[in-house]
Order: structure tokens, then sequence, then C-alpha cells
């Protein structure tokens, strides 16, 4: 691997990640009304493909859902996209989702996810001043549709439920392991 090559697939992937936020800040107020839209619309969708989900959301403290995730690599990766929190349908903050892999991976794909809250405490970790980092702090329970179709709401004891929805592209392997979030103020 060349230094050209590996200095161009970073900058590729620094791309990825900053970019988006770049161009949200030009963007104006009614950024943060269509991303709160975007994200109530998601949540409508994963509800009619998942009952698990549906099941879960009146039970939420909170649902945190990124519409549309962005994940690009060539050996290094990375993945960007931006979301809104929702207490009881209504969107009360907004943020950012991102990543960065290394390994054996080509491709590009892009998803959305939400994930459910089910009480204050493991929502206050969402607010931690270092951003909140998948995997680190509260229990995360990624419900595959396998998961989905067997476990009811009773059975469910965790802190956070994650739903990985609507992909479109090609790449190999999807997780939300390791995935840094963090609070932003759309204008």
């Amino acid at each position: 691997m060349t230094t050209t090559y590996l200095a161009g697939v970073l900058a590729g992937a620094a791309l990825i990640c900053v970019a988006p936020s770049v161009l949200a800040q030009d963007k104006g107020k009614t950024e943060a009304a269509k991303l709160a839209s975007e994200s109530q619309t998601a949540l409508k969708q994963l509800y009619a493909t998942a009952p698990l989900a549906k099941e879960l959301g009146p039970k939420a403290h909170a649902i945190l859902v990124f519409p549309k995730v962005t994940k690009a690599g060539l050996g290094i990766g990375g993945q960007y996209g931006e979301g809104a929190l929702l207490k009881g349908g209504t969107a009360v903050a907004y943020y950012k989702t991102t990543g960065a892999s290394f390994g054996l991976q080509a491709g590009g794909q892009k998803y959305g996810y939400a994930m459910i809250f089910m009480n204050a405490k493991a929502l206050e970790q969402l607010d931690n001043k270092n951003g909140f980092e998948v995997g680190v702090g509260p229990s995360v329970v990624l419900v595959d549709e396998g998961m989905a179709k067997t476990t009811t709401t009773s059975t469910l004891k965790d802190d956070i439920y994650a739903f990985v929805f609507g992909q479109k592209g090609l790449m190999a392997g999807l997780g939300i392991q390791g995935n840094k979030i963090t609070k932003i103020t759309p204008k």
C-alpha cells in the first residue's frame, strides 16, 4: 500500500465524517425542522417493519433516531449521520453519529438506526461531555430480525435497544459498536 493511496483513503474517510456537519451549518433554522421530520418519519417506518420496536416505543423514556447514516470504506472506513432525540414524538435535541473502522472492508452503505432509551439514567449518559460511545457505559442491545421475532417486551430488561433499518448499498458487516454520538445544534 503506497503512502499516497493511504493518504487518499484517510482524506476520504475524514471528508465523510466532517463535510456533512460543515454543510449543515449553512442551512439555517429549517435544518432542525427537517431533521426532526425525517427522524419522525424514519421511526414510523421502523415501527411498520419491526413490531418489537413499536411495542417498546410507548414504554421508552426517549428515542434517538438517525434516519440516514452513510458508511463507506476501503480498508479504512468512516460513517456519519445526524438525528433527533424524540420524547413523546417531539424532537427535543439533535445529535450526530460518527465512527471510523479499520480492517478488511470495502464498499458503501446507507442505513438508519434508532436507539430506544428505556430509562432516564441511560439517557443521562447521552450528554456526556466527551460524547456517548456505543459499547462504553450503559448496555446497548442491537436487536436483529431473529431476536425481534422471538422476544417480548416482558422479557426485555436492558437500558437501551438499538434497531438498524433501511440498509441500502453493499458493505461487508454492519454494527453500531464504536460509534460516537455527540450533541449538535442545527441552525
